[in-house]
């Protein structure tokens, strides 16, 4: 080699030092925000687990998922439209929340649609459901998508007295999460509807603001909510089930393969947690128990349903075509 080739090459192997691998530059680590109102101790924070777990396994620990329990970032409502704006990548969010972004959304709030914990876990693993559930959205929400359907159990109702009966709530205050199903529901039952924020419920409960709040056994349990109002009744008169929620903005910016990999970790999340979430409850109840709660097992459901009973069919027709198609399939499971 001539010294002009030999000064050449040295300087090829110069540049070639200097530059960054390209499996190094498409191995770049990145982090992302997954925000949710409940204590880490619920479903949401088993969700989060097993999302961030598997989200790391299939992208060989590019993306990691950093989780932000107890309203970190803000009330659902708000962190929804973080998630829109693309300023939080990741969220939970209720289907009661969501009806905000797309009022079909409440159709999963209709009383005695999931006629027990059973059909609610079935419910939630079928998916032609939510399927159903993530078109909807993709119809009707712009700035962010649906990953995957999960619960927080059946919601019963807590207050400082028993509810054995329907007539028990009559006239009383009922904080509800404001949707227009609860708002003509709860009224059928005698009851007045307050809404509010969700971290401003053990206040209300302890000062009188409302005689009765309604939620699942885990979440009443993790918020300590039985500090303020001791009694829990059975009700189990709707579910309370999420939405996990990406970002467009996080969404377009991924690969073929980055979106499979969150969808394939999303998937994975809506089969474990509707069961894990009611193991959960069934071990709050018993712990409850230990700490002197007063647990109503034995509620007479009769005039809740008869009640309640004209809105299903009602609602999801005014809701519109993707709530009466939710609404279908959820019953059509055996």
């Amino acid at each position: 080699m001539t010294k002009l080739g030999q000064i050449a090459a040295a300087a090829l192997l110069g540049v070639c030092a200097f530059a960054p691998p390209q499996s190094a530059m498409s191995q770049e680590v990145k982090h992302y925000r997954f925000a949710y109102d409940q204590p880490k101790t619920t479903g949401y924070g088993f969700a989060g687990d097993v999302f961030a777990e598997k989200l790391k396994e299939l992208s060989k620990g590019t993306m990691l998922v950093d989780q932000y329990p107890g309203a970190q970032l803000g009330q659902e409502p708000q962190v929804l439209q973080l998630v829109k704006a693309g300023d939080v990548e990741f969220c939970i969010s209720s289907s009661a929340n969501a009806a905000t972004l797309t009022p079909q959304a409440g159709v999963m709030s209709l009383h005695f649609l999931f006629r027990s914990e059973d059909h609610l876990i079935k419910a939630l693993n079928d998916p032609k459901g939510t399927k159903a559930v993530r078109d909807l959205v993709e119809d009707t929400v712009q700035g962010a998508h649906v990953l995957a359907v999960i619960t927080l159990g059946l919601h019963h109702m807590y207050g400082k007295k028993a509810v054995t009966k329907v007539d028990d709530i009559k006239g009383a205050k009922v904080r509800v999460q404001a949707t227009a199903t609860e708002d003509a529901t709860f009224p059928a039952y005698g009851a007045q509807t307050v809404h509010m924020p969700f971290g401003s419920v053990y206040t209300s409960l302890q000062t009188g603001v409302v005689d009765f709040a309604e939620n699942g056994v885990n979440v009443y349990q993790s918020n300590k909510h039985y500090e303020v109002a001791p009694v829990l009744s059975l009700t189990g008169h709707e579910a309370n089930n999420n939405l996990i929620w990406i970002s467009d903005k996080l969404w377009k910016s991924l690969t073929d393969e980055q979106k499979k990999w969150v969808q394939t970790a999303a998937d994975e999340v809506g089969k474990r947690e509707p069961t894990k979430a009611i193991e959960l409850e069934h071990q709050s109840a018993d712990a409850l128990k230990k700490l002197g709660v007063k647990v109503v097992e034995n509620v007479d459901k009769s005039g809740f349903e008869k009640a309640s009973a004209p809105f299903l069919d009602k609602f999801a027709a005014e809701l519109g075509p993707h709530a009466v198609k939710i609404k279908t399939l959820i019953q059509a499971v055996k």
